[in-house]
């Protein structure tokens, strides 16, 4: 899949850490760094702009060592980034932690992965198929 993509960050292009990543690091694109409160989110620009192939999208996640080692992660994620959208990327991340988290120009904030997409089309009916599981949700299977 080709995505064509505009660059106005100063960083180069995202690209896979790795041959098994299925993610590319996103990096922040600040005129100076962003104090993140507790429990405070803020909108961190990347610098990018995507044209994604109809039928695909890119989502929006959480890097895994940020969460771990500093208690910052995304907001609305997996967030979704839509063919037809045109805007710079733009990445909300949360601080959980309990201390004030600096975010500096260049830190990989996030990952970015395509995924494909399929359009419903509705049907509607009267029923619907009974399944063992039925309505059980929220834990219904238990703790353990």
């Amino acid at each position: 899949m080709t995505v064509r993509i505009i660059n106005k960050s100063s960083h180069p292009l995202p690209a896979y850490a790795t041959s098994g990543s299925s993610g590319m690091d996103l990096r922040a694109e600040l005129s100076s760094p962003v104090a993140l409160k507790p429990f405070e989110r803020q909108l961190i620009p990347t610098g990018l702009y995507l044209e994604i192939p109809d039928g695909f999208e890119a989502q929006i996640r959480p890097r895994s060592g940020m969460a771990i080692k500093q208690g910052i992660t995304c907001l609305n994620t997996p967030g979704t980034i839509d063919a037809d959208y045109r805007g710079e990327i733009k990445v909300i991340l949360i601080n959980l932690s309990g201390e004030e988290q600096l975010i500096q120009h260049g830190d990989r904030i996030a990952q970015m992965v395509f995924q494909k997409i399929e359009i419903a089309i509705w049907e509607e009916t009267t029923s619907i198929t009974v399944t063992e599981r039925n309505a059980g949700g929220f834990g219904h299977t238990g703790k353990q």
